[in-house]
């Protein structure tokens, strides 16, 4: 059961990262990929900053910022 919400919280997130660096998002299956992977992302970029967020609602932030950090990255490669 818990894989199933990781995997419902990372589509939501890769979702929302969509939403606000392109207006769009990249399909059920591309926003978990992005969602998961922005949330390692956010978290290495967190920890080399030394910047702790508590909570659910703080691993929900490191995710969204990692996601964003990660499309913004890929949009430079892209064009």
């Amino acid at each position: 059961m818990q894989i199933i919400l990781f995997l419902l919280i990372g589509a939501g997130i890769g979702w929302l990262a969509g939403q606000i660096m392109r207006g769009r998002g990249f399909g059920l299956l591309g926003n978990m990929v992005l969602g998961i992977v922005g949330a390692f992302v956010g978290g290495f970029l967190f920890r080399m900053l030394n910047i702790s967020l508590g909570g659910a609602f703080g691993s929900l932030l490191t995710a969204l910022m990692g996601a964003i950090v990660l499309l913004f990255v890929v949009s430079v490669f892209k064009d």
